[in-house]
């Protein structure tokens, strides 16, 4: 009796589990339709913004790429394309004042950056162990990096002038003789450096004080329970933790000082000769001055290349330390 009512109960259980299975798999697909409406939807606000950058930044470049490859004539009223060439960037890679523009662009960058590195570095150090006048030290050193740049390269450049400078006139007084500075390349090139480095050193040393900050006390604490001196703390502690934010800081000033245009227009237009000349300089020239748009777009478009080529090895290289880092 007792065995003839039990399988009833346990074949009503058995279907009531299934129709419960049942129900649950036929509630998935539900589910995840409402994420993929979800995400439609995000999408869907999310589009007059998307077309908005495509509109400002992608239309372009691309409108950019397509006339370096095109042969242009101007024409009443504006210009028209001919026809597709490469004999743009064939003109490009015979061109002297383009391998002049990329050598002054490369050490340009290459010397600002690591100098701004070091000296923004040191600044955030210093900052770190200041108390109360911490927060009016950061006010004064904001002031440069606030500046409009082409405001700190006129400033610089009264400066630097030859006749009532303070700059030349301190090279004079101190036996120099006439310093001339923007008028001869190396002391041009020099000049453009210290602008760059007075003005944008701030930033990196904000950048570096904020990960300072970040870094726990009990980190010192053990280095100091384990004997190391301040020179050893930061090599092994310090500048380790540093690492991402300075990295950060050497993406953003190298991509800022590859397309550097109104410190070395404003001072020097590029010369004396092409000495100061960067691609950013050459490009406006060709494009605007001499107005040849499939060339000028050339310029353009390898120096795009260019930067995006370096911000991607950079990155890799970044990732394969962090990777590395973490086993």
């Amino acid at each position: 009796m007792s065995t003839t009512t039990g399988e009833p109960r346990g074949v009503a259980r058995t279907v009531k589990e299934t129709r419960t299975a049942g129900r649950t798999r036929r509630r998935a697909p539900a589910h995840g339709s409402t994420e993929r409406r979800l995400a439609r939807t995000g999408w869907l606000y999310a589009s007059p913004a998307l077309t908005l950058v495509a509109a400002v930044t992608i239309f372009p470049i691309l409108f950019s790429v397509v006339l370096s490859f095109s042969e242009v004539r101007l024409s009443y009223g504006g210009f028209r394309i001919d026809g597709f060439t490469t004999g743009n960037y064939a003109a490009l890679v015979h061109s002297s004042a383009w391998f002049e523009s990329l050598a002054f662009t490369v050490g340009f960058t290459v010397v600002t950056v690591v100098l701004e590195l070091a000296l923004g570095t040191a600044a955030a150090l210093v900052l770190e162990r200041l108390g109360a006048a911490r927060g009016w030290i950061l006010a004064v050193l904001l002031l440069p990096w606030a500046m409009i740049n082409v405001v700190a390269a006129q400033l610089w450049g009264y400066l630097y002038n030859g006749t009532y400078g303070v700059v030349s006139w301190a090279i004079e007084a101190l036996g120099g003789g006439e310093p001339a500075i923007l008028g001869r390349p190396v002391p041009a090139m020099a000049a453009m450096a210290v602008a760059d480095i007075w003005k944008t050193t701030p930033f990196v040393a904000i950048i570096v004080l904020a990960g300072l900050m970040q870094i726990p006390r009990d980190v010192y604490e053990a280095a100091e329970i384990d004997g190391s001196g301040p020179w050893t703390t930061f090599w092994r502690v310090t500048l380790p933790q540093l690492r991402p934010i300075l990295a950060i800081a050497v993406l953003f000033r190298t991509l800022q000082a590859f397309g550097v245009f109104d410190l070395p227009f404003v001072l020097t237009q590029g010369g004396p000769g092409t000495a100061t000349q960067s691609l950013a300089i050459l490009g406006y020239k060709t494009l605007f001055q001499n107005l040849s748009i499939g060339p000028g777009a050339a310029v353009a478009t390898s120096t795009a290349v260019l930067v995006m080529g370096c911000c991607l090895l950079f990155l890799r290289a970044f990732r394969a330390q962090v990777d590395e880092g973490g086993r």
